[in-house]
């Protein structure tokens, strides 16, 4: 069996179905490719989904639902400032989503060029998190990798076609910067948030020249 093959077969421990009773929490901050949903746990930033409008991020929510096996933790009200008693800790997830909104807005603003974030990678497994997991480590800010190169990368030298899937799959968008990874002939290559964001994303990285209008 090939590994793309493979990645085809669902492990049963995984997929939408999966229990896990994890806390977690989501938000949607405005950026200049549109709504992003960024959802965090207790472990850190788990997922990120463009284009999260009412309807997608409803869906996206659904989804998260079902694989964490909770619903997600409502955001910390802060106390009023009378009185003697402490605010409540926020939770871990609470925490990590923050500073993940912090961290994406500073990415946009083009003050941060690389992610310090806490990351989840429970929803990639196998060899899409090995690649994943090399992408986010070694493809820095401004530059770009092509997916044979990557499949070189991760030991896996016939696997340039299997990348291209990890890429499609990968559950951390933007912080695990799949934008980067672009054909060894020069071309593009498939992005999961269309083209057109791709393309913002490398502009926005100095790859590509920025549109006149």
């Amino acid at each position: 069996m090939t590994i793309a093959e493979r990645q085809t077969q669902r492990d049963p421990r995984e997929g939408p179905e999966r229990r896990d009773a994890r806390a977690w929490a989501w938000a949607v901050p405005a950026t200049p490719i549109g709504p992003l949903l960024l959802a965090a746990t207790d472990e850190g930033l788990v997922q990120v989904v463009f284009h999260a409008e009412e309807k997608m991020a409803a869906e996206a929510v659904a989804r998260l639902i079902r694989r964490l096996g909770t619903e997600p933790t409502p955001t910390p009200v802060p106390s009023p400032a009378s009185g003697t008693a402490a605010a409540p800790a926020a939770p871990r997830c609470a925490e990590h989503l923050a500073e993940a909104v912090r961290q994406v807005e500073s990415y946009f603003a083009e003050d941060t060029k690389a992610f310090t974030l806490a990351l989840d990678w429970s929803l990639t497994t196998g060899f899409n998190r090995r690649v994943l997991r090399e992408l986010a480590a070694h493809v820095p800010y401004g530059t770009v990798v092509g997916y044979q190169d990557l499949a070189d990368r991760v030991g896996e030298p016939g696997a340039a076609r299997a990348v291209g899937v990890a890429m499609g799959s990968n559950p951390l968008p933007v912080v695990v910067p799949c934008h980067r990874v672009v054909e060894s002939g020069g071309g593009i290559g498939g992005f999961g948030g269309g083209l057109e964001t791709k393309r913002s994303l490398l502009a926005l990285e100095g790859v590509l020249p920025r549109p006149l209008f």
